[in-house]
């Protein structure tokens, strides 16, 4: 019973050491008898004990390779330093094993020696602005040669290129004078828009000024037409109404004296007197006689002392007569008046 017991022991510790668990995302490679049989994926599996061995273990994950900066020359001469960052992962663990020895050191110094050939092909422009073309040739000739391999290149991506300090140097000017050129262009393109504008306000503004100059101007045309208008419709109401007033000639006449006396006030420096006053002074006469006025009126014989008009300080003595002599025409004629309404 106790031999039993150890054997069973002994069993059971065989099977123990011998169950394998492969976890998520990871391969291993067995061997029996140092020969290659297969490759366990992610479960439980169980070796057969001193015969089976697992040769490889590895991870199917995507790997990031950071290999250091490598010194490279362009088609122009220029060295410079570039670093660049490849991304891939195992996608047969049976090549992977077997296919190269220390594969990651094989595919850093394949990326070196292809970073190098491609940026020989290039000048340095080229390479400053072609990143996108160097990444995707590096992809393609990478992931070519190391499908021998059991990898799978997934990406490549340069980091970083820094070129010789003299050549920073000059790219710093000519990256300075190229901003100064931008801005000069800007610069003259704001000014330019600005002259525009203001030039187009400008423009507007004379327009709007035009026509609000030309409306006034209407405005004021409408409001004098309308005004003569008004004073023409005016005197022909004034007219029209005189008319039908049917005023005898009479009364036009003495309205004419009244207007002679007004303009032979002793300011006038000349007077013109109608052509027909010995007409207008008969019909003072008639108009007189009928009013009762004539022989029933005192009549003053005695004789008048004539008043002696008044100098006019604005006239001229040498000149200035015509006032006077426009006064004692109008008293001649008011003394003829009175003188006829003395016979009558």
């Amino acid at each position: 019973m106790g031999a039993l017991a150890v054997i069973l022991v002994l069993i059971l510790i065989l099977v123990v050491v011998n169950v394998r668990i492969v976890p998520q995302a990871e391969a291993y490679v067995i061997e029996t008898l140092g020969r290659y049989k297969t490759t366990w994926a992610a479960g439980i599996h169980v070796k057969v004990p001193f015969i089976e061995r697992v040769a490889v273990k590895m991870s199917l994950k995507e790997q990031v390779l950071d290999f250091p900066p490598q010194p490279v020359i362009t088609k122009d001469n220029v060295t410079m330093q570039i670093d660049s960052v490849v991304f891939c992962k195992v996608f047969d663990p049976k090549l992977y094993a077997y296919g190269v020895e220390h594969p990651i050191a094989g595919l850093q110094n394949l990326a070196a020696t292809t970073l190098r050939n491609i940026i020989g092909e290039m000048e340095l422009d080229q390479t400053l602005t072609g990143r996108d073309q160097i990444n995707a040739k590096m992809q393609t000739i990478l992931d070519e040669a190391t499908d021998p391999w059991g990898i799978k290149v997934t990406r490549v991506e340069i980091k970083n290129i820094a070129p010789p300090k003299e050549i920073e140097m000059i790219m710093t000017k000519q990256m300075r004078a190229e901003r100064e050129r931008r801005q000069t262009v800007l610069e003259a393109q704001a000014h330019q828009e600005a002259v525009v504008a203001r030039a187009e306000g400008d423009k507007k503004a004379k327009i709007l000024a035009a026509e609000a100059e030309r409306d006034a101007q209407v405005a004021l045309a409408e409001g004098r037409a309308r005004s003569k208008k008004l004073v023409y419709e005016a005197e022909a109401e004034g007219v029209k109404m005189l008319n039908e007033a049917r005023i005898s000639e009479g009364v036009l006449r003495l309205k004419g004296i009244d207007a002679l006396k007004e303009v032979a006030d002793g300011r006038a420096t000349k007077i013109f007197m109608p052509s027909d006053i010995s007409s207008v002074v008969e019909t003072l006469g008639v108009a007189a006689e009928a009013l009762g006025v004539g022989n029933s009126t005192p009549v003053d014989d005695s004789p008048k002392e004539e008043p002696v008009p008044e100098q006019d300080p604005c006239i001229d003595e040498e000149t200035g007569a015509g006032g006077r002599e426009a006064a004692e025409a109008t008293e001649a004629i008011m003394h003829d008046v009175e003188s006829r309404d003395d016979e009558l």
